[in-house]
């Protein structure tokens, strides 16, 4: 990365699968991005609980004695539905308050394979992304291919112009962890001009919120 400004990165939101997947490669893929993520010092934001590839990337964080930060909705708590976290866990009342609180604690998202809720936090973070609510990197660990349809079809929609060719640099992919970091960590944020003059932040409610679980 020799020439290429790096931007600091802290912490990371993971999304990914409470389930494990068919393929053997995807937990390897998860152990190993956790791995990567504790080696290079950088604390992982998630979900909460300990089920399939959520649990892997978490139990490795935290081996490597990095700050693991699980944030869930109360409801996912009732009856030990999802496991016990591993590291701090902030409960809140709804998902979209989980995704906004996710947004405002990390410095950069990683989607590894999952199901249809995986999808939309990462959709919803780009969208976010394009209307201005944040520039934070969002990369897919394209494990085995996982991905490859996803990215055709987000190729398909800037063909189609639907998307824009400066909206689809919104979304990184690459196929090992350390890639994917790099590439987070190189990312320039190009606003689009039109909605650049959009204006979001966070209520002071909701900062001092945020303030106050995380003060230690």
């Amino acid at each position: 990365m020799e020439g290429v400004s790096v931007r600091k990165i802290k912490k990371i939101c993971v999304f990914c699968g409470a389930n494990s997947g068919k393929d053997v490669a995807f937990v390897n893929a998860a152990f190993h991005l956790g791995e990567v993520l504790g080696k290079r010092k950088i604390d992982l934001v998630y979900g909460g609980g300990k089920l399939g590839l959520m649990g892997c990337v978490s139990t490795v964080v935290a081996q490597h004695e990095r700050q693991v930060l699980g944030i869930i909705p109360s409801a996912f708590t009732i009856n030990n539905l999802v496991g016990e976290t591993c590291g701090k866990e902030i409960k809140v009342a709804t998902m979209q308050e989980r995704l906004v609180m996710m947004m405002e604690l990390s410095d950069a998202f990683i989607a590894l394979p999952g199901g249809f809720g995986t999808l939309e936090e990462l959709f919803q973070m780009i969208s976010w992304a394009q209307l201005n609510i944040h520039n934070k990197p969002i990369g897919v660990l394209n494990i085995n291919g996982f991905f490859n349809g996803l990215l055709s079809f987000v190729d398909h929609a800037v063909k189609q112009e639907f998307i824009t060719p400066r909206a689809r640099k919104i979304l990184i992919s690459a196929t090992t962890a350390d890639e994917l970091v790099d590439k987070l960590q190189a990312f320039r944020f190009e606003s689009d001009p039109a909605l650049s003059k959009l204006k979001w932040s966070p209520s002071s409610s909701q900062k001092e919120k945020l303030d106050l679980m995380l003060r230690l």
